[in-house]
């Protein structure tokens, strides 16, 4: 592709990992990938979203003693999944970049399949599937709803799984990361840059330690970024229902006329109700959409920042020798 030939000198992959509650799996993730034996070589691209726990002490440590060049951004807070994703892609230097999470449920050992099967087939966009799931029931339920919709609202070809666990071409990665709005979601930008996708059958094992980091309402945040962010079908369907349920209205009009002048009707009190607490709900659904919309515009407009980098700490390619540092930091 064109950005490997304007820079043959880069490194063949970039793996990017966003780390959040992660101290219990992080060091052995990195630990395994940088035994890894990929031709053009690669490189750790660790970005601590924030992390309650000590796992960004443990990913300077992990610097300090790479056998692979790594790089560490840490975030001021945490910002969610996503904003890390994109913080890291942006210190990617790979001709491709494989994005994974800091939990261990995709095995290393699967990063090399990933990368053979995206340069083999040339696709810029390469998701992986899994013949049995690992997570909660409530999550996996989740995961396929986001999917379906996603198959209408974000024009997602049918049958494409979006996981986390997925490998970009240079070009994909360049082009999703001039997006710099405060509500990113990763999946949205490459449906807009590219239809050039495959999929790869990987194992997927139970969580090594701890419990998952999205919940319920981290899920919903996201699917809004996905609704509101990336489509106006909501908007759309927010109008298609306004003149369905007023064809409904006039047809109810003209029934409740008809039946006036055939017949005495007694007061109906509790059909009014019903008709005024549906068109109320309904109306207050629709505003709510306009108002996220809105909202969101807004915050664009008043420079929300997508994530602000506290820290980058970057090991050297090779070993440090006597009296030269291994690391080195780099202050946003």
């Amino acid at each position: 592709m064109a950005d490997t030939e304007l820079a043959p000198s880069r490194l063949a992959l970039s793996i990017v990992i966003p780390v959040y509650n992660g101290a219990d799996s992080i060091a052995e993730l990195v630990s395994t990938l940088e035994e890894l034996s990929i031709d053009g070589g690669h490189e750790i691209v660790l970005v601590n979203d924030g992390s309650p726990d000590n796992s960004l002490e443990i990913c300077r440590e992990l610097v300090a003693r790479a056998r692979v060049p790594i790089t560490l951004v840490s975030l001021a807070r945490n910002y969610g999944e996503h904003n890390a994703v994109m913080a890291g892609l942006r210190h990617a230097s790979g001709a491709h970049v494989i994005t994974m999470d800091d939990d261990l449920q995709n095995p290393p050992e699967e990063v090399r399949r990933l990368l053979a099967f995206a340069q083999r087939s040339g696709k810029e966009v390469v998701y992986t599937c899994y013949a049995d799931k690992r997570h909660a029931m409530w999550r996996n339920l989740g995961s396929r709803f986001a999917n379906r919709v996603a198959d209408f609202v974000l024009e997602k070809p049918k049958g494409l799984y979006l996981s986390s666990f997925r490998c970009m071409s240079a070009f994909v990665v360049r082009e999703i990361t001039s997006y710099k709005g405060p509500f990113p979601y990763v999946d949205g930008l490459i449906l807009q840059v590219t239809q050039d996708f495959g999929q790869l059958m990987v194992q997927h094992l139970p969580r090594a330690a701890g419990r998952s980091n999205y919940t319920m309402r981290r899920l919903l945040r996201l699917w809004t970024s996905m609704f509101v962010n990336f489509s106006v079908m909501p908007l759309r369907l927010s109008t298609i229902t306004g003149f369905i349920l007023s064809g409904l209205g006039a047809i109810a009009g003209a029934m409740v006329v008809a039946e006036a002048l055939i017949y005495s009707p007694p007061a109906g009190w509790a059909s009014l109700m019903a008709t005024v607490l549906l068109l109320s709900g309904v109306q207050l659904v629709i505003l709510g959409i306009v108002g996220e919309y809105l909202g969101r515009l807004y915050l664009t407009a008043n420079g929300k920042p997508q994530s602000v980098v506290k820290e980058v700490c970057r090991s050297h390619s090779l070993p440090a020798e006597a009296g030269t540092p291994a690391w080195s930091h780099e202050h946003a």
